[in-house]
């Protein structure tokens, strides 16, 4: 059963992950991959306040397939490589350094959420 709410939650994160980039990219034009960062920041929030609220059942539809289909590590290192190959090397290094910490910082306060949520 838990494979099934992976998927389920898959098909929803993979095509919000495109509408949100396409969306994004015709609102921000410019040369920063703000959809990838974008989403890629959501779904570090999700799954901090995912993994201290749901049990498995939540996690597995929430946290692995929608966040995981939602998110992606891949387009953010090859969008950085592009970056830094075409030589807008500034905009790689805000990118990368910015993509990273900005995850982390919304991983923690996701969590941070969830866990003031369970008390």
């Amino acid at each position: 059963m838990t494979v099934l709410w992976v998927a389920l939650g898959a098909a929803v994160g993979a095509p919000a992950r495109y509408l949100t980039d396409r969306a994004l990219q015709r609102l921000l034009p410019g040369r920063f991959p703000w959809g990838t960062f974008t989403v890629n920041v959501v779904g570090s929030f999700v799954l901090g306040l995912v993994s201290v609220t749901a049990g498995p059942g939540v996690t597995a539809l929430v946290g692995v397939g929608f966040c995981g289909a939602l998110t992606t590590y891949s387009t953010f290192a090859y969008e950085t490589v592009a970056l830094a190959q075409r030589r807008v090397l500034a905009v790689a290094a805000v990118y990368l350094t910015g993509s990273v910490a900005a995850g982390l910082i919304a991983a923690t306060l996701g969590r941070l959420l969830g866990l003031a949520l369970r008390h």
